[in-house]
């Protein structure tokens, strides 16, 4: 790559493994923990909490402050599981040979976003 990366990660362990074996540890990158409340109501115990705050951590070289975000990743998640069928979450229009998978990503990835 011709420019320094810079990575945000969220609290997930497997995360910090696989990019120190994809990337590599010379990036410039920082975690993001999101901090959620406690709910109140016994109804809603088992819906995601409501983020409170955020705490944010250095882990390795120079990240800049105003870049550091999961939301840049998360958009791209949820682009792709609103677009390619298999990447929806309880179906069954699942990819049995990971070059069928493979090629359906590179399809979506080459696709013109106007």
């Amino acid at each position: 790559m011709s420019n320094r990366v810079q990575l945000t990660k969220d609290g997930h362990r497997a995360y910090v493994e696989a990019s120190e074996a994809v990337i590599g540890t010379d990036v410039d990158y920082a975690m993001l923990m999101k901090l959620y409340g406690t709910h109140e109501n016994p109804d809603t115990r088992y819906s995601p909490g409501e983020v409170v705050g955020t705490e944010m951590h250095v882990k390795a070289g120079q990240p800049d402050p105003r870049h550091i975000s999961t939301s840049y990743v998360g958009r791209q998640n949820l682009t792709m599981r609103m677009s390619m069928r298999r990447f929806t979450r309880l179906t069954n229009a699942f990819s049995k040979k990971g070059a069928n998978h493979e090629a359906a990503v590179a399809l979506h990835r080459s696709r013109r976003v106007p």
